[in-house]
């Protein structure tokens, strides 16, 4: 049995209540009086549950692609985690260390779980039937995730987004709308035989384009780099941390990416396409994009071989001297 409340704690409570509705002007006997009424709350309402587990609609009868499509949504909830502790660092007024850390170790414990569930993609799936229901997918593909793009704009200043051959003497008069044409993921959704942009790529950019330059101009003065360099009391502690953020958006959530996309898509002596024509080879392998949110904090000699040793190990189980570029 529940324990009997003690009636001066529930008079208290009660007196507190009135106090809160009159203040703004409601009458708490009307919610009172709606309590009566009113059902428990259930954890199955409480988290949509049954709303939640209907959203998976496979386009074909190949019992895998549930999975695909279950994984992609747990990922997309983590990048929303992700947004919710970036948003927080951006907003928050003469940031110490102390609040930094702590959102930075929650995003770097999210991209944790991330990277190694991964495995569900590349273990969890049949090779065979992969192959035959990603071509239901078309034109769609994993590339067209925003709240990726949403992460990396509220990371790092735009210029280090950009493609890696048109960062040298960059203008920084630049627009957004200049900027965004550069962006390094462009070029991950250009069709292989014309150069020219996917249809994945296109209807990308007409559903997110608009929002995705205005974020380049809001964040401008307040992505983490731009709080990172506000923080007065930053120390080594905290330094660490912004390179681990670094090592796993840009290094381990790709090569996990790569690691499955060699499972799936490698084939000799031609690769397969990705869904949507994207260069999944050029566009996957950390060390061809380098992209690095804060290249302040690490020396020429590890951003000149950004990732290289990892997609080694990782995906080749070689020394760096044995692998084919």
């Amino acid at each position: 049995m529940s324990p009997v409340p003690d009636q001066k704690d529930v008079l208290e409570k009660i007196e507190l209540l009135q106090e809160k509705f009159k203040a703004s002007g409601q009458d708490l006997t009307s919610y009172l009086e709606g309590l009566l009424y009113a059902d428990y709350l259930t954890y199955w309402d409480y988290i949509n549950l049954d709303v939640l587990l209907s959203l998976q609609q496979p386009k074909t009868s190949f019992k895998d692609e549930k999975i695909f499509i279950i994984y992609h949504q747990i990922t997309e909830l983590y990048f929303k985690l992700i947004i919710w502790e970036l948003e927080q660092i951006a907003d928050q007024e003469a940031i110490d260390s102390n609040f930094f850390t702590q959102r930075l170790e929650r995003i770097i414990m999210y991209f944790d779980h991330l990277i190694s569930s991964f495995a569900v993609m590349w273990k969890g799936m049949e090779k065979e039937q992969f192959l035959k229901f990603r071509m239901s997918l078309l034109p769609s593909s994993g590339f067209q995730s925003a709240q990726f793009r949403i992460i990396e704009i509220m990371s790092t200043d735009v210029k280090n987004l950009l493609h890696v051959e048109k960062r040298n003497g960059l203008n920084n008069s630049l627009s957004a709308d200049e900027q965004f044409e550069m962006l390094y993921w462009q070029q991950g959704a250009i069709e292989l035989a014309t150069g020219e942009k996917t249809l994945t790529l296109k209807s990308f950019e007409e559903k997110y384009g608009k929002m995705l330059k205005e974020l380049m101009v809001s964040f401008e003065s307040k992505n983490i780099w731009k709080k990172f360099e506000e923080c007065k009391n930053k120390d080594q502690a905290l330094i660490d941390l912004m390179k681990q953020l670094d090592l796993k958006a840009n290094v381990f959530w790709p090569l996990a990416h790569y690691k499955s996309a060699v499972r799936y898509l490698q084939k000799d002596p031609q690769d397969i396409a990705a869904t949507g024509g994207t260069n999944w080879q050029k566009y996957l392998p950390p060390r061809f994009q380098k992209v690095i949110f804060f290249p302040a904090l690490w020396t020429e000699e590890e951003m000149n071989d950004w990732g290289k040793g990892w997609v080694v190990k990782e995906i080749f189980g070689e020394d760096v001297g044995n692998v084919r570029e």
